[in-house]
């Protein structure tokens, strides 16, 4: 099994609209992915996961996390990075087991102009930091609101070009 986090915890968020084209996509070419959304993190985690803790709410996490050996992680940019939580998320992982020697791609997500580049290269660091191999082609997506149509699928023939040539390139990591 192979998972697909949606970067933020934030409820009806455009993440988990294009973690669930991902998903579509990917299953298009016989990939099992399955979607872990930050919304489903326990509200208290920083209190019951974090230094050691382990809660029964996150137990189950951990094990599709200890059990992935692909992730694609799209990540909306938050202040110029990425979301706090899904720094939190990461730290209340058992480590190294999590990541360590697994594969990512990354896709940022943007309401602005710049489709998440710092927070893409931010979130790169850590990967590089748990000893994950990064999909060197990561994608950026710029005024995301723009980007879906009301069926939630991308319609713009430039972005469609470089997020299918990255789902082929994730297919065949």
């Amino acid at each position: 099994m192979n998972l697909i986090i949606s970067g933020t915890n934030r409820k009806h968020s455009n993440s988990l609209k294009v973690a669930k084209f991902y998903q579509k996509e990917l299953m298009k070419r016989g990939e099992e992915f399955e979607i872990l959304s930050l919304e489903d993190l326990p509200s208290d985690i920083i209190v019951t996961d974090l230094y050691g803790k382990r809660s029964e709410a996150f137990a189950e996490i951990q094990e599709k996390v200890s059990a992935a050996k692909v992730f694609v992680f799209i990540i909306p940019e938050y202040n110029g990075s990425y979301p706090g939580v899904l720094k939190v998320f990461i730290d209340a992982c058992a480590f190294p087991a999590s990541f360590y020697h697994k594969k990512a791609a990354l896709v940022g997500v943007a309401t602005g102009k710049y489709g998440n580049v710092r927070g893409v290269d931010h979130f790169t660091g850590v990967c590089n930091y748990l000893r994950m191999h990064v999909l060197p082609l990561k994608i950026h997506i710029p005024l995301i609101q723009t980007e879906l149509n009301t069926e939630e699928e991308f319609h713009d023939p430039l972005s469609l070009k470089f997020i299918m040539e990255q789902i082929d390139e994730i297919a065949r990591f």
